[in-house]
Protein backbone atom coordinates (compact mmCIF):
# COMPACT_ATOMS: atom_id res chain seq x y z
CA UNK A 1 0.00 0.00 0.00
CA UNK A 2 0.95 3.80 -0.64
CA UNK A 3 2.13 6.01 1.90
CA UNK A 4 -0.43 7.14 4.11
CA UNK A 5 0.48 10.64 4.30
CA UNK A 6 -2.58 11.85 1.58
CA UNK A 7 -0.63 15.45 1.96
CA UNK A 8 2.55 14.25 1.04
CA UNK A 9 3.31 15.22 -2.60
CA UNK A 10 6.33 12.56 -3.34
CA UNK A 11 5.23 10.16 -6.32
CA UNK A 12 5.40 6.28 -5.26
CA UNK A 13 6.74 3.61 -7.22
CA UNK A 14 4.04 1.80 -8.91
CA UNK A 15 1.78 -0.37 -7.66
CA UNK A 16 3.05 -3.58 -7.99
CA UNK A 17 0.14 -5.50 -9.98
CA UNK A 18 0.29 -2.75 -12.75
CA UNK A 19 4.33 -3.28 -12.74
CA UNK A 20 3.07 -7.14 -13.23
CA UNK A 21 1.12 -6.86 -15.81
CA UNK A 22 3.50 -4.70 -17.81
CA UNK A 23 6.65 -7.24 -17.48
CA UNK A 24 3.77 -10.10 -18.76
CA UNK A 25 2.99 -7.91 -21.44
CA UNK A 26 6.21 -7.15 -23.00
CA UNK A 27 8.66 -9.93 -21.87
CA UNK A 28 6.69 -13.57 -21.38
CA UNK A 29 6.80 -15.71 -24.15
CA UNK A 30 4.27 -17.87 -24.81
CA UNK A 31 5.62 -21.47 -25.38
CA UNK A 32 2.31 -23.46 -25.29
CA UNK A 33 1.35 -25.47 -28.40
CA UNK A 34 -2.09 -25.99 -26.19
CA UNK A 35 -2.60 -22.60 -25.90
CA UNK A 36 -2.08 -21.54 -29.47
CA UNK A 37 -4.56 -24.62 -30.49
CA UNK A 38 -7.24 -23.18 -28.60
CA UNK A 39 -6.75 -20.07 -29.38
CA UNK A 40 -7.23 -20.14 -32.83
CA UNK A 41 -10.79 -22.51 -32.05
CA UNK A 42 -11.72 -19.37 -29.67
CA UNK A 43 -10.69 -16.80 -32.84
CA UNK A 44 -12.97 -18.66 -35.16
CA UNK A 45 -15.80 -18.84 -32.89
CA UNK A 46 -15.66 -15.75 -31.77
CA UNK A 47 -16.28 -14.52 -35.02
CA UNK A 48 -18.55 -16.95 -35.79
CA UNK A 49 -20.54 -15.37 -33.02
CA UNK A 50 -20.34 -11.95 -34.52
CA UNK A 51 -21.51 -13.16 -37.50
CA UNK A 52 -24.47 -14.65 -35.98
CA UNK A 53 -24.79 -11.46 -34.30
CA UNK A 54 -25.45 -9.48 -37.63
CA UNK A 55 -28.89 -11.46 -37.79
CA UNK A 56 -30.38 -9.45 -34.97
CA UNK A 57 -31.19 -5.50 -35.48
CA UNK A 58 -30.80 -4.23 -31.79
CA UNK A 59 -27.42 -5.25 -32.70
CA UNK A 60 -26.94 -4.25 -35.80
CA UNK A 61 -27.98 -0.49 -34.85
CA UNK A 62 -25.17 -0.25 -32.46
CA UNK A 63 -22.77 -0.75 -35.36
CA UNK A 64 -20.74 1.98 -37.76
CA UNK A 65 -18.99 5.39 -36.92
CA UNK A 66 -20.22 7.16 -33.59
CA UNK A 67 -21.96 10.02 -35.90
CA UNK A 68 -22.32 9.77 -40.26
CA UNK A 69 -19.89 10.19 -42.04
CA UNK A 70 -17.30 9.17 -39.68
CA UNK A 71 -15.95 6.31 -41.57
CA UNK A 72 -11.81 6.03 -41.65
CA UNK A 73 -10.99 4.80 -45.47
CA UNK A 74 -8.18 2.58 -45.56
CA UNK A 75 -8.65 2.17 -41.27
CA UNK A 76 -9.71 -0.81 -39.11
CA UNK A 77 -12.44 -2.94 -40.76
CA UNK A 78 -15.71 -4.41 -39.26
CA UNK A 79 -16.22 -8.25 -39.49
CA UNK A 80 -19.86 -8.95 -41.32
CA UNK A 81 -20.12 -5.18 -42.49
CA UNK A 82 -18.38 -2.93 -45.10
CA UNK A 83 -17.41 -0.50 -42.56
CA UNK A 84 -14.02 0.92 -42.22
CA UNK A 85 -13.36 2.87 -38.84
CA UNK A 86 -11.09 4.39 -36.79
CA UNK A 87 -9.86 1.73 -34.24
CA UNK A 88 -11.19 3.27 -31.39
CA UNK A 89 -15.03 2.74 -32.94
CA UNK A 90 -13.66 -0.09 -34.47
CA UNK A 91 -12.93 -1.40 -30.76
CA UNK A 92 -16.97 -1.08 -29.55
CA UNK A 93 -18.36 -2.21 -33.13
CA UNK A 94 -16.17 -5.80 -33.07
CA UNK A 95 -16.67 -6.39 -29.07
CA UNK A 96 -20.36 -5.68 -29.51
CA UNK A 97 -20.70 -8.41 -32.32
CA UNK A 98 -18.57 -10.52 -30.59
CA UNK A 99 -20.71 -10.14 -26.97
CA UNK A 100 -24.00 -9.69 -28.70
CA UNK A 101 -25.36 -13.49 -28.48
CA UNK A 102 -24.22 -14.35 -25.13
CA UNK A 103 -22.74 -17.29 -27.39
CA UNK A 104 -19.01 -16.92 -27.36
CA UNK A 105 -16.43 -18.38 -24.79
CA UNK A 106 -16.68 -18.00 -21.02
CA UNK A 107 -14.37 -17.83 -17.54
CA UNK A 108 -15.75 -18.76 -14.01
CA UNK A 109 -14.45 -18.05 -10.67
CA UNK A 110 -14.56 -15.73 -8.16
CA UNK A 111 -15.46 -13.19 -11.00
CA UNK A 112 -16.85 -14.19 -14.26
CA UNK A 113 -16.53 -13.33 -17.79
CA UNK A 114 -15.48 -13.73 -21.56
CA UNK A 115 -12.54 -13.00 -22.07
CA UNK A 116 -12.61 -13.45 -26.27
CA UNK A 117 -14.36 -10.04 -26.08
CA UNK A 118 -10.93 -8.75 -25.93
CA UNK A 119 -10.65 -9.49 -29.27
CA UNK A 120 -12.83 -6.01 -30.23
CA UNK A 121 -9.44 -4.37 -28.98
CA UNK A 122 -7.22 -7.04 -31.01
CA UNK A 123 -8.76 -6.95 -34.14
CA UNK A 124 -9.34 -3.56 -34.40
CA UNK A 125 -6.06 -2.30 -33.19
CA UNK A 126 -4.11 -5.10 -34.97
CA UNK A 127 -6.41 -4.50 -38.36
CA UNK A 128 -5.34 -1.02 -38.13
CA UNK A 129 -1.70 -1.10 -37.89
CA UNK A 130 -1.46 -3.83 -40.39
CA UNK A 131 -3.18 -2.01 -42.96
CA UNK A 132 -1.33 0.77 -42.45
CA UNK A 133 2.36 -0.86 -42.50
CA UNK A 134 1.46 -2.19 -45.53
CA UNK A 135 0.15 0.96 -46.87
CA UNK A 136 3.55 2.02 -46.14
CA UNK A 137 5.50 -0.87 -47.35
CA UNK A 138 6.33 -2.81 -44.15
CA UNK A 139 4.72 -5.68 -43.23
CA UNK A 140 1.74 -6.06 -40.66
CA UNK A 141 0.51 -8.77 -37.97
CA UNK A 142 0.35 -12.56 -38.68
CA UNK A 143 -2.72 -14.48 -37.26
CA UNK A 144 -0.52 -15.85 -34.71
CA UNK A 145 0.90 -12.38 -33.86
CA UNK A 146 -2.62 -11.88 -32.92
CA UNK A 147 -2.94 -14.95 -31.15
CA UNK A 148 -0.59 -14.41 -28.94
CA UNK A 149 -1.93 -11.20 -27.72
CA UNK A 150 -5.03 -12.78 -27.48
CA UNK A 151 -3.48 -15.91 -25.20
CA UNK A 152 -2.00 -12.85 -22.94
CA UNK A 153 -5.63 -10.44 -22.71
CA UNK A 154 -7.01 -14.26 -21.64
CA UNK A 155 -4.26 -14.87 -18.80
CA UNK A 156 -4.54 -10.80 -17.78
CA UNK A 157 -8.78 -11.17 -17.39
CA UNK A 158 -8.59 -14.99 -16.21
CA UNK A 159 -6.05 -14.97 -13.85
CA UNK A 160 -7.50 -11.51 -12.39
CA UNK A 161 -11.07 -13.24 -12.14
CA UNK A 162 -9.98 -16.65 -10.03
CA UNK A 163 -9.55 -14.40 -6.58
CA UNK A 164 -11.15 -11.10 -7.12
CA UNK A 165 -15.02 -10.77 -7.04
CA UNK A 166 -15.71 -7.45 -8.89
CA UNK A 167 -19.50 -8.38 -8.58
CA UNK A 168 -19.28 -9.08 -5.01
CA UNK A 169 -18.75 -5.23 -5.08
CA UNK A 170 -21.32 -4.07 -7.32
CA UNK A 171 -19.06 -3.82 -10.44
CA UNK A 172 -19.15 -5.48 -14.07
CA UNK A 173 -16.61 -7.87 -15.00
CA UNK A 174 -16.09 -5.83 -18.42
CA UNK A 175 -13.89 -3.68 -15.37
CA UNK A 176 -11.12 -6.86 -16.27
CA UNK A 177 -11.89 -6.63 -20.41
CA UNK A 178 -10.63 -3.26 -20.60
CA UNK A 179 -7.86 -3.79 -17.92
CA UNK A 180 -6.52 -6.82 -20.28
CA UNK A 181 -7.44 -4.67 -24.02
CA UNK A 182 -5.71 -1.40 -22.01
CA UNK A 183 -2.09 -3.42 -21.64
CA UNK A 184 -2.15 -5.60 -25.03
CA UNK A 185 -3.19 -2.40 -27.29
CA UNK A 186 -0.46 0.05 -25.41
CA UNK A 187 2.46 -3.08 -26.47
CA UNK A 188 0.73 -3.39 -30.15
CA UNK A 189 0.66 -0.02 -30.22
CA UNK A 190 5.00 -0.12 -29.58
CA UNK A 191 4.29 1.16 -25.91
CA UNK A 192 7.56 0.14 -23.57
CA UNK A 193 6.68 -1.01 -20.10
CA UNK A 194 6.50 2.47 -19.01
CA UNK A 195 3.61 3.02 -20.88
CA UNK A 196 1.52 0.08 -20.22
CA UNK A 197 1.95 0.59 -16.71
CA UNK A 198 0.75 4.38 -17.32
CA UNK A 199 -1.93 2.78 -19.40
CA UNK A 200 -3.86 0.40 -17.21
CA UNK A 201 -3.19 3.18 -14.24
CA UNK A 202 -5.89 5.08 -16.32
CA UNK A 203 -7.63 1.95 -16.74
CA UNK A 204 -7.84 1.61 -12.94
CA UNK A 205 -8.57 5.28 -12.50
CA UNK A 206 -11.40 4.78 -14.58
CA UNK A 207 -13.19 2.35 -11.84
CA UNK A 208 -16.22 0.05 -13.41
CA UNK A 209 -19.46 -0.14 -14.30
CA UNK A 210 -22.44 -1.11 -12.51
CA UNK A 211 -23.76 -4.55 -12.81
CA UNK A 212 -27.00 -3.36 -12.56
CA UNK A 213 -28.26 -3.99 -16.31
CA UNK A 214 -27.56 -7.53 -15.71
CA UNK A 215 -29.20 -8.79 -13.02
CA UNK A 216 -33.00 -7.86 -11.68
CA UNK A 217 -34.75 -5.54 -11.95
CA UNK A 218 -32.85 -4.00 -14.69
CA UNK A 219 -31.99 -6.54 -16.49
CA UNK A 220 -31.22 -5.02 -20.19
CA UNK A 221 -29.18 -4.67 -23.34
CA UNK A 222 -26.28 -2.89 -22.56
CA UNK A 223 -25.04 -6.29 -21.09
CA UNK A 224 -24.75 -6.90 -24.72
CA UNK A 225 -22.35 -3.88 -26.07
CA UNK A 226 -20.74 -3.34 -22.27
CA UNK A 227 -17.80 -5.46 -23.53
CA UNK A 228 -17.33 -3.38 -26.51
CA UNK A 229 -17.58 -0.33 -24.65
CA UNK A 230 -14.99 -1.92 -22.63
CA UNK A 231 -12.50 -2.13 -25.47
CA UNK A 232 -13.37 1.09 -26.91
CA UNK A 233 -11.72 2.98 -23.71
CA UNK A 234 -9.42 0.50 -23.57
CA UNK A 235 -8.11 1.56 -27.11
CA UNK A 236 -8.01 5.10 -26.24
CA UNK A 237 -5.86 4.67 -23.31
CA UNK A 238 -3.74 2.64 -25.14
CA UNK A 239 -3.32 5.47 -27.77
CA UNK A 240 -3.20 8.06 -25.18
CA UNK A 241 0.17 6.28 -23.57
CA UNK A 242 2.02 4.84 -26.49
CA UNK A 243 1.36 7.72 -28.79
CA UNK A 244 0.95 10.60 -26.52
CA UNK A 245 2.92 10.00 -23.87
CA UNK A 246 0.46 11.14 -21.17
CA UNK A 247 1.23 10.58 -17.13
CA UNK A 248 0.60 7.61 -15.49
CA UNK A 249 -0.41 7.32 -11.86
CA UNK A 250 1.41 5.01 -10.20
CA UNK A 251 -0.66 4.65 -7.14
CA UNK A 252 -3.93 4.35 -8.53
CA UNK A 253 -4.87 1.28 -7.01
CA UNK A 254 -2.99 2.03 -3.78
CA UNK A 255 -3.28 5.45 -2.77
CA UNK A 256 -5.27 6.39 0.26
CA UNK A 257 -8.58 7.29 0.42
CA UNK A 258 -8.65 8.34 -3.54
CA UNK A 259 -7.01 4.71 -4.89
CA UNK A 260 -9.43 2.38 -6.69
CA UNK A 261 -8.64 -0.22 -3.28
CA UNK A 262 -10.07 2.34 -1.28
CA UNK A 263 -12.78 4.12 -3.11
CA UNK A 264 -14.46 0.75 -5.22
CA UNK A 265 -12.63 -2.71 -3.13
CA UNK A 266 -13.14 -1.83 0.56
CA UNK A 267 -9.92 -1.32 1.19
CA UNK A 268 -8.70 -4.71 0.11
CA UNK A 269 -5.89 -5.55 -2.19
CA UNK A 270 -6.11 -7.97 -4.85
CA UNK A 271 -4.77 -11.50 -4.49
CA UNK A 272 -3.53 -14.03 -6.94
CA UNK A 273 -3.58 -17.80 -7.09
CA UNK A 274 -1.02 -18.46 -9.81
CA UNK A 275 1.74 -15.71 -11.87
CA UNK A 276 0.76 -15.37 -15.40
CA UNK A 277 1.37 -17.63 -17.65
CA UNK A 278 -0.90 -19.40 -20.64
CA UNK A 279 -3.04 -21.00 -17.89
CA UNK A 280 -6.39 -19.34 -18.85
CA UNK A 281 -6.65 -19.98 -22.70
CA UNK A 282 -5.71 -23.22 -22.02
CA UNK A 283 -8.30 -23.85 -19.69
CA UNK A 284 -10.73 -21.43 -21.13
CA UNK A 285 -14.98 -22.88 -21.49
CA UNK A 286 -16.68 -22.57 -25.00
CA UNK A 287 -20.07 -22.03 -25.47
CA UNK A 288 -20.57 -24.69 -28.23
CA UNK A 289 -24.47 -25.98 -27.64
CA UNK A 290 -26.46 -23.20 -26.54
CA UNK A 291 -26.43 -19.10 -26.42
CA UNK A 292 -27.12 -19.23 -22.85
CA UNK A 293 -25.62 -17.87 -19.85
CA UNK A 294 -22.70 -20.16 -18.79
CA UNK A 295 -23.58 -20.73 -15.47
CA UNK A 296 -26.64 -22.60 -16.96
CA UNK A 297 -25.08 -24.72 -19.56
CA UNK A 298 -25.12 -27.88 -18.04
CA UNK A 299 -28.85 -27.10 -17.10
CA UNK A 300 -29.90 -26.87 -20.60
CA UNK A 301 -28.22 -30.21 -21.57
CA UNK A 302 -29.90 -31.74 -18.22
CA UNK A 303 -33.39 -30.47 -19.94
CA UNK A 304 -32.39 -31.32 -22.77
CA UNK A 305 -31.70 -35.08 -22.51
CA UNK A 306 -35.48 -35.32 -20.59
CA UNK A 307 -37.03 -33.62 -23.28
CA UNK A 308 -38.24 -36.75 -24.62
CA UNK A 309 -40.10 -37.73 -21.21
CA UNK A 310 -41.51 -34.64 -20.48
CA UNK A 311 -42.75 -33.13 -24.19
CA UNK A 312 -46.30 -34.61 -23.78
CA UNK A 313 -47.45 -34.11 -20.53
CA UNK A 314 -46.01 -30.88 -20.07
CA UNK A 315 -49.50 -30.31 -18.67
CA UNK A 316 -49.31 -32.98 -15.92
CA UNK A 317 -45.90 -31.19 -14.34
CA UNK A 318 -46.16 -30.23 -10.61
CA UNK A 319 -42.41 -29.88 -10.18
CA UNK A 320 -38.99 -28.88 -11.00
CA UNK A 321 -35.98 -29.03 -8.99
CA UNK A 322 -32.91 -27.45 -10.33
CA UNK A 323 -29.83 -28.14 -8.42
CA UNK A 324 -26.88 -25.61 -9.29
CA UNK A 325 -23.62 -23.95 -8.09
CA UNK A 326 -24.23 -21.11 -5.63
CA UNK A 327 -23.17 -18.29 -8.21
CA UNK A 328 -25.87 -19.85 -10.84
CA UNK A 329 -28.26 -19.37 -7.51
CA UNK A 330 -27.02 -15.90 -7.17
CA UNK A 331 -27.04 -14.40 -10.42
CA UNK A 332 -29.90 -16.36 -13.04
CA UNK A 333 -32.49 -17.63 -10.35
CA UNK A 334 -35.10 -15.03 -11.85
CA UNK A 335 -38.82 -15.21 -10.96
CA UNK A 336 -41.60 -12.60 -12.08
CA UNK A 337 -42.11 -10.93 -15.78
CA UNK A 338 -38.63 -11.12 -18.12
CA UNK A 339 -39.07 -7.36 -19.89
CA UNK A 340 -36.60 -8.42 -22.78
CA UNK A 341 -34.45 -10.99 -24.55
CA UNK A 342 -31.21 -9.59 -22.21
CA UNK A 343 -33.79 -10.57 -18.94
CA UNK A 344 -33.93 -14.38 -20.52
CA UNK A 345 -30.74 -15.12 -21.21
CA UNK A 346 -30.05 -14.44 -17.88
CA UNK A 347 -32.88 -16.83 -16.29
CA UNK A 348 -31.76 -20.36 -15.68
CA UNK A 349 -36.08 -21.16 -15.14
CA UNK A 350 -36.19 -19.64 -19.00
CA UNK A 351 -33.42 -21.53 -20.15
CA UNK A 352 -34.55 -24.52 -18.45
CA UNK A 353 -38.38 -24.36 -19.65
CA UNK A 354 -37.53 -23.43 -23.38
CA UNK A 355 -35.61 -26.95 -23.76
CA UNK A 356 -38.24 -29.32 -21.87
CA UNK A 357 -41.09 -27.94 -24.07
CA UNK A 358 -39.41 -27.35 -27.71
CA UNK A 359 -35.87 -29.40 -27.33
CA UNK A 360 -33.73 -26.85 -28.48
CA UNK A 361 -32.39 -23.80 -27.12
CA UNK A 362 -30.98 -20.73 -29.70
CA UNK A 363 -30.57 -17.34 -29.74
CA UNK A 364 -34.21 -17.09 -30.96
CA UNK A 365 -35.85 -18.54 -28.55
CA UNK A 366 -35.37 -15.40 -26.12
CA UNK A 367 -37.58 -13.22 -28.70
CA UNK A 368 -40.97 -11.81 -27.40
CA UNK A 369 -42.86 -14.08 -29.56
CA UNK A 370 -41.12 -17.35 -28.24
CA UNK A 371 -41.42 -15.73 -24.81
CA UNK A 372 -45.55 -15.56 -25.56
CA UNK A 373 -46.25 -18.87 -25.35
CA UNK A 374 -47.91 -19.50 -22.06
CA UNK A 375 -46.60 -22.40 -21.55
CA UNK A 376 -42.73 -21.18 -20.33
CA UNK A 377 -43.68 -19.01 -17.73
CA UNK A 378 -46.53 -21.60 -16.44
CA UNK A 379 -42.94 -23.99 -15.57
CA UNK A 380 -40.99 -21.34 -14.27
CA UNK A 381 -43.75 -20.88 -11.91
CA UNK A 382 -43.13 -24.41 -11.05
CA UNK A 383 -39.39 -24.30 -10.61
CA UNK A 384 -37.41 -24.39 -7.25
CA UNK A 385 -33.33 -23.20 -7.55
CA UNK A 386 -31.16 -24.74 -4.98
CA UNK A 387 -27.67 -24.35 -4.19
CA UNK A 388 -25.83 -28.18 -4.66
CA UNK A 389 -23.06 -27.46 -2.23
CA UNK A 390 -20.84 -30.28 -4.48
CA UNK A 391 -21.32 -28.00 -7.42
CA UNK A 392 -20.04 -25.60 -5.62
CA UNK A 393 -17.19 -27.10 -4.57
CA UNK A 394 -16.14 -28.39 -7.86
CA UNK A 395 -16.95 -24.73 -9.37
CA UNK A 396 -14.44 -23.46 -7.39
CA UNK A 397 -11.42 -26.20 -7.72
CA UNK A 398 -8.39 -25.30 -9.79
CA UNK A 399 -8.64 -28.47 -11.31
CA UNK A 400 -11.98 -29.35 -11.86
CA UNK A 401 -13.15 -25.49 -12.72
CA UNK A 402 -17.00 -27.95 -13.37
CA UNK A 403 -20.29 -26.22 -13.59
CA UNK A 404 -22.60 -29.03 -12.43
CA UNK A 405 -26.23 -28.51 -12.51
CA UNK A 406 -29.51 -31.33 -12.11
CA UNK A 407 -32.80 -31.04 -13.26
CA UNK A 408 -35.35 -33.68 -12.23
CA UNK A 409 -39.06 -33.39 -12.83
CA UNK A 410 -42.02 -34.55 -10.89
CA UNK A 411 -45.52 -35.00 -12.00
CA UNK A 412 -48.83 -34.51 -10.48
CA UNK A 413 -49.51 -38.25 -10.32
CA UNK A 414 -46.27 -38.72 -8.16
CA UNK A 415 -44.13 -40.10 -10.74
CA UNK A 416 -41.12 -38.47 -11.87
CA UNK A 417 -37.85 -38.37 -14.36
CA UNK A 418 -34.67 -39.54 -12.88
CA UNK A 419 -31.92 -36.38 -12.07
CA UNK A 420 -30.06 -35.93 -14.87
CA UNK A 421 -26.78 -34.34 -13.71
CA UNK A 422 -24.01 -33.27 -15.52
CA UNK A 423 -20.50 -31.74 -13.65
CA UNK A 424 -19.28 -29.92 -16.64
CA UNK A 425 -20.40 -29.38 -20.25
CA UNK A 426 -19.30 -29.89 -24.01
CA UNK A 427 -17.32 -26.52 -24.17
CA UNK A 428 -15.36 -28.03 -20.71
CA UNK A 429 -11.09 -28.58 -21.76
CA UNK A 430 -12.15 -32.12 -20.67
CA UNK A 431 -14.48 -32.39 -23.24
CA UNK A 432 -12.15 -30.76 -26.56
CA UNK A 433 -12.12 -33.95 -28.46
CA UNK A 434 -15.77 -34.22 -28.08
CA UNK A 435 -16.69 -30.56 -28.46
CA UNK A 436 -14.54 -28.98 -31.15
CA UNK A 437 -15.80 -30.83 -34.30
CA UNK A 438 -19.06 -29.42 -32.72
CA UNK A 439 -17.78 -26.20 -32.61
CA UNK A 440 -16.36 -25.82 -35.94
CA UNK A 441 -19.94 -27.18 -37.12
CA UNK A 442 -21.16 -23.91 -35.32
CA UNK A 443 -18.55 -22.09 -37.17
CA UNK A 444 -19.80 -23.24 -40.71
CA UNK A 445 -23.20 -22.94 -40.27
CA UNK A 446 -22.63 -19.37 -39.11
CA UNK A 447 -20.32 -18.29 -41.61
CA UNK A 448 -22.33 -19.97 -44.21
CA UNK A 449 -25.68 -17.64 -43.08
CA UNK A 450 -23.70 -14.88 -43.30
CA UNK A 451 -20.85 -14.76 -45.82
CA UNK A 452 -20.47 -15.96 -49.81
CA UNK A 453 -19.68 -19.14 -50.32
CA UNK A 454 -15.99 -18.58 -51.15
CA UNK A 455 -15.10 -16.93 -48.53
CA UNK A 456 -16.24 -19.66 -46.10
CA UNK A 457 -14.80 -22.21 -48.23
CA UNK A 458 -11.25 -20.91 -47.16
CA UNK A 459 -12.02 -20.36 -43.80
CA UNK A 460 -13.08 -23.64 -43.09
CA UNK A 461 -10.22 -24.81 -44.91
CA UNK A 462 -7.66 -22.62 -42.93
CA UNK A 463 -9.40 -24.23 -39.74
CA UNK A 464 -8.00 -27.22 -40.59
CA UNK A 465 -4.58 -26.65 -41.92
CA UNK A 466 -3.18 -24.37 -38.38
CA UNK A 467 0.16 -23.68 -40.07
CA UNK A 468 -1.74 -21.49 -43.04
CA UNK A 469 -3.97 -20.13 -40.80
CA UNK A 470 -0.99 -18.87 -38.07
CA UNK A 471 1.34 -17.49 -41.22
CA UNK A 472 -1.83 -15.47 -42.73
CA UNK A 473 -1.06 -11.85 -42.57
CA UNK A 474 -4.18 -10.95 -40.02
CA UNK A 475 -5.30 -7.97 -42.70
CA UNK A 476 -5.51 -10.96 -45.35
CA UNK A 477 -8.08 -12.79 -42.33
CA UNK A 478 -10.07 -10.00 -41.63
CA UNK A 479 -10.97 -9.46 -45.24
CA UNK A 480 -12.22 -12.97 -45.47
CA UNK A 481 -15.04 -11.47 -43.02
CA UNK A 482 -16.15 -8.60 -45.13
CA UNK A 483 -19.69 -8.36 -47.22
Amino acid sequence: MSHADIRSAVRPKPDQPMVDIADYVIDYKIDSAEAYDTARYMLLDSLACAMLAMKFPDCVKHLGPLVPGGELPGGARVPGTGFELDPVQAAFNIGTLVRWLDFNDTWLAAEWGHPSDNLGTILAVGDYLSRKAEKEGGKGLTVRDALGWAIKAHEIQGVYALQNSFNRVGLDHVILVRLASTAVATAMLGGDKEAVTTAVSHSWIDNGVLRTYRHAPNTGPRKSWAAGDACRRAVIHALNAAHKKVVGYPSALSAKTWGFYDIAFKGKEFQFERPFGSYVMENVLFKISFPAEFHAQTAVECAMQLHGQVKDRIGEIEKIVIETQEAGVRIIDKTGPLANYADRDHCIQYMVAVPLIFGRLTAADYNDDVAADPRIDALREKMTVQENPQFTKDYFDPDKRYIGNSVQVFFKDGSSTEKVSIDYPIGHRKRRGEGIPVLLAKCEAALRAHLPAGQVDRLMALAADPAALDALPLSDFIQLYQQ
